[in-house]
């Protein structure tokens, strides 16, 4: 998994490449806790994901909470199989998807 971070004033982009699971998840929760302060719009980038398991789904859950306080969250070109795993979860409903 590869991550890049780019915030531009109290916008946050999050570009997530790769497979997000439960090797990977730790490494994306420690980079994006400290990067949510102060942010009022969370951007997923998601169109170089391939894969997320239960434990990337928990770090996107964690996330769209905090920025229930602060503001708002997006996903970006969320790719068909990803897609899937949202709506086989039901996390297609609670998600806000562009």
């Amino acid at each position: 998994m590869n991550v890049t971070m780019n915030r531009n004033g109290t916008e946050l982009t999050v570009a997530i490449e790769g497979r997000l699971d439960t090797i990977t998840s730790p490494e994306l929760e420690k980079q994006l806790e400290p990067a949510l302060e102060g942010v009022e719009k969370l951007v997923f980038e998601m169109k170089d994901l391939k894969y997320i398991s239960s434990a990337g789904l928990r770090i996107l859950l964690t996330a769209m909470q905090v920025m229930e306080e602060q503001g708002s969250m997006v996903l970006r070109n969320v790719c068909p199989e990803i897609m899937d795993v949202f709506e086989v979860t039901g996390f297609i409903d609670d998600l806000n998807i562009e």
